[in-house]
């Protein structure tokens, strides 16, 4: 591993403040619409119309994914976008009955995976000193991390697909061990949950349910 120097860090330091700063006074907020579009207002799909999905969509969507952040920069979240035939008949072995149809119909499904060897790419990931000494030999830390920070990058996800014009419909009724063993049998991967991808048939949505209000969900020390 090539460690950077204090210099090194210091010029990349200035650099990312500069941006930010940029950033910020650019676009201090987000307007309205554009929250109701990725959040408030947005919706969970189970029909999807017969629109593609391209490839250069798919690789700006992980592009905005990957800038979101994660524990230690492990970025342990790994995505598999099935969109043959061939694959959804595989990734149908795992699913509940009620769920097939959904992922069949719609343009791409996305198998949104963690990889326990993330640790392994730290010193270029996390090149301010090696870290993979927290990760070697603890296989509880290694998954935990793993989990939670595959999950954040799924969330950043779905929020970031909604950003590029595309729908969501996230899918936990599913099998991960069938999954792992169809697609990550002899790898270092595990899947974490299924995200349905592509341009909704709205004529399928119900009303939105409740939240719960600020008072019941937060509090103060």
């Amino acid at each position: 591993m090539t460690q950077l120097s204090e210099e090194e860090l210091a010029k990349l330091r200035e650099h990312a403040q500069q941006e930010y700063r940029a950033v910020r006074a650019n676009k201090p907020e987000l307007d309205e619409d554009s929250i109701n579009l990725i959040l408030k207002k947005a919706r969970s799909h189970y029909a999807w119309k017969d629109e593609p999905v391209s490839e250069q969509q798919l690789r700006t969507l992980y592009e905005i994914t990957a800038a979101g952040p994660t524990s230690m920069n492990t970025c342990p979240a790994r995505f598999v976008f099935v969109q043959s035939e061939e694959g959804k008949e595989r990734l149908a072995k795992s699913l509940k009955e009620k769920n097939v149809d959904k992922m069949k119909s719609a343009p791409v499904t996305a198998i949104i995976a963690y990889d326990l060897s993330f640790w392994e790419s730290l010193p270029y990931l996390f090149p301010h000193e090696d870290r993979r000494g927290f990760f070697k030999g603890k296989q509880a830390y290694i998954e935990d991390t793993a989990f939670r920070n595959s999950t954040l990058q799924g969330a950043y996800f779905m929020i970031a697909a909604r950003a590029i014009g595309l729908d969501v419909g996230a899918m936990s009724g599913f099998s991960n061990e069938i999954v792992d063993e169809e697609f990550f049998a002899g790898t270092s991967l595990k899947s974490n949950f299924l995200c349905n991808l592509g341009y909704a048939d709205e004529t399928a949505l119900f009303q939105k349910l409740p939240r719960f209000a600020f008072e019941d969900a937060c509090s103060f020390l």
